[in-house]
């Protein structure tokens, strides 16, 4: 088996949600997405960004807007549409389950009560 294959099915599994965290902050600029993943050790090149931002806004879950530049053709900044926020927390709501979920098989099944478990 080939342990790079898994890893970037790994990646590709997550990187829609990671994508739209970064956009749900608030309007963003291609390019700062890819540099915003590079710093996280995400990396993701613009042949892969850009496809999937098509596919998103096609979805109406993003929407654009175009900015004059002073140095260079116009600017396409990309936000979250409304669609896009509810579809945005329902991947929260799964990434947190799954995280959960693997966090606890991969402790070996141990579980660990946190304080905010408590009922009081």
């Amino acid at each position: 088996m080939n342990i790079e294959n898994t890893q970037s099915q790994m990646r590709k599994g997550v990187l829609e949600f990671c994508i739209l965290s970064i956009i749900k902050r608030g309007e963003v600029y291609p390019s700062d997405i890819i540099e915003e993943m590079k710093k996280a050790n995400l990396n993701i090149l613009e042949g892969t960004l850009y496809p999937l931002l098509t596919r998103l806004k096609n979805a109406d879950l993003l929407t654009y807007r175009w900015v004059e530049s002073t140095g260079g053709p116009p600017r396409k900044y990309f936000s979250l549409t409304d669609k896009g926020a509810a579809f945005y927390a329902e991947l929260q709501a799964t990434w947190n389950e799954m995280a959960s979920a693997v966090d606890t098989l991969t402790r070996n099944g141990q579980v660990i009560v946190k304080p905010d478990n408590f009922n009081q």
